[in-house]
């Protein structure tokens, strides 16, 4: 995943007391609801509608968050396929005072898929592509 210099996190909130482990750090498991949240808001950016979380793969934690720190989850895309997106969530963490310093605390790569209403995998939409024409019809058009 490639990082613009003026990016905008997907989501950035301020953790409390109530999110500490039995370590006084924040638990893994507030972390990780986060992680999945952004990775869905930037799956809805790359023309998902409807995601449900198939894996998670590849969490990283670097580094503890502390009480109080100021969390930021940027996401990016790594792949589309069909019914499916894999994104990449990036955390970072600064403590809440002018001029600090970011540090990188966790990152992981969530893989969703596309559903219906009734759960099923639809195709994600993509800009520019004819609604029923999936990505494997467009080749065949191309090849013949």
């Amino acid at each position: 995943m490639s990082e613009p210099t003026s990016r905008q996190p997907a989501i950035r909130v301020t953790l409390l007391p109530r999110d500490t482990n039995s370590q006084g750090t924040i638990f893994g498991g507030v972390i990780l609801a986060y992680i999945d949240q952004a990775g869905a808001i930037e799956a809805r950016l790359h023309g998902a509608e409807r995601v449900v979380t198939v894996a998670m793969e590849k969490v990283v934690f670097h580094e503890p968050v502390r009480v109080g720190d100021l969390v930021s989850f940027y996401g990016g895309l790594v792949r589309i396929g069909r019914t499916s997106i894999t994104v990449q969530v990036v955390v970072e963490a600064a403590p809440p005072r002018p001029g600090a310093t970011p540090r990188k605390v966790t990152e992981a790569e969530i893989t969703y898929v596309n559903v219906d209403a009734a759960g099923r995998p639809v195709p994600i939409a993509r800009p520019g592509a004819k609604p029923g024409v999936t990505p494997s019809r467009r080749r065949r058009r191309l090849t013949r």
